[in-house]
């Protein structure tokens, strides 16, 4: 008879920054922790509030605004969805909120940044769909008889942006496929526009910066095969429409009419060739584009290096292009 004693130990199979660890029996384990332990920056300038958007998965927002606005007029809406390879990430670690402080007072815009739920537990498309629920949630709010005035006494319905950092720019992408130019759905609710944040997008066959780009990258190419390895619907491929826009079952993206999109990459963030072959080929397309490198930059520099040149550059950068798509 066996030793019990003798069996073999569950061990670690997977580890993404400190916060998930998957077992080799399956077993999950999350550190309430974040990735980055970063001092909240609070200065009073910007008033927030956490909201339940999809009560059956227990999912929630977080509401920020500019504690005394500039102009009289209602504030353009901006969603900003987090990163963290479909993974890990959430509206309460520090480096999102900090994040989210900065856009409210400098772009003077309310600001959306909804959770959804994670790979592996869940993995693709379950991320899109709660994203999607996220932007539903705010139609409610807009033909709700009663609505949140924290929010309704300030933001203007008919301007709304929806950004996204890594995944949540993946996740961008995604809903700017399925709403498509208009935003006819979700009415009176109107999306004007997109911010890509370094976006998470995968495909089978490398890209030259991926196979050739620095091994030391803050988002290395290890990482980025764990996190799509966690994150892909089991069987599938990094081809999965859901994560290669050009994938062979992919919706061809030159008959989709699409809002106005404007693309951020880092030059040292080993993702940017894909996002630049996303832009250079919706432009050729026809569609309203705006690809913006920031040289020498790594993936996540903005909410990493909030203070930087570059990220102040970034700010200006969104800033111009809501206002530009905002009528």
């Amino acid at each position: 008879m066996e030793d019990s004693s003798s069996a073999v130990q569950p061990h670690e199979v997977e580890e993404c920054r400190g916060v998930l660890r998957v077992y080799s029996d399956g077993t999950i384990v999350r550190s309430s922790k974040p990735s980055f332990e970063v001092p909240i920056q609070y200065d009073g300038s910007v008033l927030w509030i956490d909201v339940v958007f999809d009560a059956m998965h227990n999912l929630q927002l977080r509401l920020y605004k500019p504690t005394f606005p500039t102009s009289a007029n209602k504030l353009p809406i901006f969603y900003y969805i987090h990163g963290g390879g479909f993974c890990i990430g959430s509206r309460t670690w520090p480096n999102c909120q900090n994040y989210c402080f900065k856009l409210a007072s400098e772009l003077q815009a309310v600001i959306i940044s909804p959770d959804y739920r994670l790979a592996p537990e869940n993995r693709l498309p379950t991320a899109i769909e709660d994203g999607y629920m996220a932007i539903k949630w705010l139609q409610d709010q807009a033909v709700s008889n009663e609505p949140d005035t924290w929010l309704t006494d300030v933001a203007d319905f008919s301007r709304v942006f929806i950004s996204g950092d890594s995944a949540g720019g993946n996740i961008a992408h995604n809903l700017a496929v399925r709403l498509k130019a208009g935003s006819a759905e979700l009415a009176p609710v109107r999306v004007r526009g997109y911010v890509y944040l370094l976006p998470f997008f995968g495909g089978t066959t490398r890209t030259k910066f991926e196979a050739e780009g620095p091994k030391e990258a803050f988002l290395n190419i290890e990482l980025i095969d764990r996190f799509w390895r966690l994150s892909i619907p089991i069987g599938e491929t990094t081809d999965h429409p859901l994560v290669n826009p050009f994938g062979p079952n992919s919706p061809d993206l030159e008959k989709i009419d699409l809002d106005p999109i404007l693309v951020i990459v880092g030059g040292c963030d080993l993702l940017k060739d894909r996002a630049e072959d996303y832009a250079k080929r919706l432009k050729e397309w026809g569609k309203k584009i705006e690809y913006v490198e920031f040289e020498g930059q790594q993936h996540g520099f903005f909410t990493i290096y909030p203070n930087s040149d570059p990220s102040k550059k970034l700010m200006l950068t969104i800033n111009k292009f809501i206002q530009d798509n905002s009528s």
